[in-house]
């Protein structure tokens, strides 16, 4: 849940230790406030593929918590209940995704098949990429930074695991939600690569959070 103490919202710290060491989790520890916590972090450094490893720190009176309202979102809309046909890949293909920490750098994502979709009399061949053995969009559209979160927004795919061959699929717009880094800006969130740029507004899912007293997550 977003307001859980480790929820998106109690996100406040991520650091990443020099490549080739690890953090000092017992320093770390000591310098809790209270009620935080750690977690600890390891990712594969894409050019290297070199393992790296970090920490985060969670705050369950985050600022972003206190002043957290809710997230407002469009009302349904059955006509946002698209089909799209996904077409698997052989191998282990990988797609660059820009990351919104990375000032412009990519990160190759395994994306182990095609979402191809008619959207208004437009053809789109869409990457989502394998989040822990589920399909991930993150998709653009005209509506971002204006009455959504600017950086686009995330749905998952489901998949009919049975079948490993090419089959029709349900991308219901209606479910697409803010990314973390629409919480805290310690996550390092994938932005839309440009096939992903939708030009028809979607004006479905949810749009961005709403926090109180004037404050902004980032």
């Amino acid at each position: 849940a977003l307001t859980a103490p480790q929820g998106n919202l109690a996100l406040v710290e991520t650091r990443w230790a020099p490549p080739g060491e690890r953090p000092d989790l017992d320093a770390a520890r000591a310098a809790l406030g209270e009620g935080q916590t750690l977690t600890t972090l390891e990712r594969t450094e894409p050019v290297s593929g070199r393992p790296e490893y970090g920490l985060r720190r969670w705050d369950p009176r985050s600022p972003a918590l206190r002043h957290f309202d809710s997230v407002d979102t469009f009302p349904y809309r059955p006509e946002w209940v698209l089909e799209a046909q996904y077409e698997p890949v052989e191998g282990a293909r990988t797609v660059p995704f820009e990351h919104i920490r990375d000032n412009g750098g990519t990160r190759d994502l395994v994306v182990p098949g095609d979402l191809r979709l008619t959207l208004d009399g437009t053809d789109y061949t869409l990457s989502a990429f394998d989040d822990d053995g589920t399909l991930l969009l993150v998709f653009g559209d005209p509506t971002n930074g204006t009455s959504t979160y600017g950086a686009g927004r995330f749905l998952f795919v489901h998949l009919d695991e049975r079948d490993a061959g090419p089959q029709c699929v349900v991308l219901d717009f209606n479910r697409s939600f803010v990314p973390p880094c629409g919480f805290s800006d310690q996550y390092n969130c994938p932005m839309p690569p440009r096939q992903n740029r939708l030009h028809v507004p979607v004006e479905a899912g949810e749009k961005v959070p709403v926090f109180r007293d004037g404050y902004g997550a980032h």
